[in-house]
């Protein structure tokens, strides 16, 4: 029998994520996801009137290709999969993966090659389609939270279907402040951090791109990074875990990064002339979200975070950064993490996690659940 919790998320990605129509071609790219729920998405595709189309991945036989690719088979795949995108209306991604870490000795410069040239697919899709991606629970992913798989399994499934239209209605006056703020201050133990804000715009993320959500994002002015940031959650990029991440910036380059990994950090963030540079700024509340567990998707949500992206700017709140990395970092400042502020123009917005003024209450937790 179909676990009913895959029929209430199909339906949820297909009626409020993307809203599929009559007539939209969508495609369903499941990496690692069991038949079962790949069947109800088909489903509900074609209940909402659209034309699925599938495609199936395994991390394995990807880590494979990554091994032996090069220009000419990363430009091929670059075009055949740049034709499809062009015809669809509407992009799922559901990204399972037994171990988390499959990539990890794959040379780094063969990655930041394939990534560069297949970069246009990405941009299309987010910047010409209705899209949402999302994680598939797994057992590597239970025991990075350090929980038991169903224990996991029950958060992924209560995350994952909450009100979401509720939390869209909370997060109008944080979008709308940050649309009009100009000097950001962050502080917390080993950050002392200020950049601007002004006329980059924000957007609020309410599970229509990914699911989970909860976050409001914007982007620093390219040239406006002054200070330091200490990062408090590990982050995963291209199969290596960093920890105690570190990065000094001057005039929005970042001029100093350490890690549990240095040299390899700085390999990242040599990829390109874009990638010392800073492409996002949010904040995140998902209230059913408190510890990291190295899965970007969830650990920027966390609630009482702020997470800070060398890398990639998005269009919809762009300062002109390009790179071929978007690398975003995670720091949580609730008190049992160490605290921290962020200040907006001189008034104290969020304090230890906590948003302070009447019109972003009801964004803390008590008031989300």
């Amino acid at each position: 029998m179909t676990d009913p919790r895959y029929i209430k998320l199909a339906k949820l990605l297909i009626n409020y994520s993307t809203k599929i129509k009559k007539g939209d071609h969508a495609l369903l790219d499941m990496i690692d996801v069991p038949d079962e729920f790949t069947v109800e998405l088909v489903r509900a595709v074609r209940a909402a009137g659209g034309t699925p189309f599938v495609e199936v991945r395994h991390t394995r036989v990807s880590r494979e290709l990554l091994l032996g690719t090069d220009e000419h088979h990363a430009a091929e795949a670059r075009d055949i999969e740049m034709f499809r995108m062009k015809k669809m209306q509407s992009y799922i991604a559901i990204r399972g993966s037994a171990n988390a870490s499959e990539n990890s000795d794959v040379p780094t410069d063969r990655i930041q090659m394939y990534s560069k040239i297949l970069r246009p697919v990405q941009d299309y899709r987010v910047n010409k389609t209705r899209w949402c991606v999302l994680r598939w629970p797994t057992p590597s992913m239970a025991q990075a939270a350090g929980m038991s798989t169903e224990s996991f399994e029950n958060l992924y499934f209560d995350v994952c279907t909450m009100d979401y239209a509720r939390m869209a209605r909370a997060m109008v006056p944080l979008e709308r402040r940050m649309k009009r703020a100009d000097r950001v201050h962050l502080k917390a133990p080993g950050t002392d951090l200020t950049f601007s804000i002004k006329g980059i715009g924000a957007k609020m993320c309410r599970g229509d791109r990914n699911i989970p959500d909860g976050e409001v994002f914007s982007c620093p002015v390219k040239d406006s990074v002054n200070g330091v940031i200490q990062f408090n959650t590990p982050t995963l990029y291209a199969g290596t875990k960093f920890e105690n991440v570190r990065l000094e910036f001057k005039n929005g380059k970042v001029i100093k990064a350490t890690a549990n990994n240095t040299k390899r950090i700085n390999e990242i963030l040599d990829t390109d002339a874009g990638a010392r540079y800073v492409g996002e700024f949010s904040l995140g509340f998902n209230p059913y979200i408190l510890s990291p567990m190295c899965d970007i998707l969830f650990d920027e949500k966390i609630a009482g975070s702020l997470h800070f992206t060398p890398g990639h700017a998005y269009e919809e709140c762009d300062n002109g950064n390009r790179s071929a990395v978007h690398w975003d970092m995670v720091l949580i400042q609730r008190k049992d993490w160490g605290g921290g502020e962020v200040w907006f123009d001189g008034e104290l917005l969020r304090k230890d996690g906590i948003f302070l003024p009447k019109d972003l209450k009801p964004l803390n937790p008590q008031n989300l659940k």
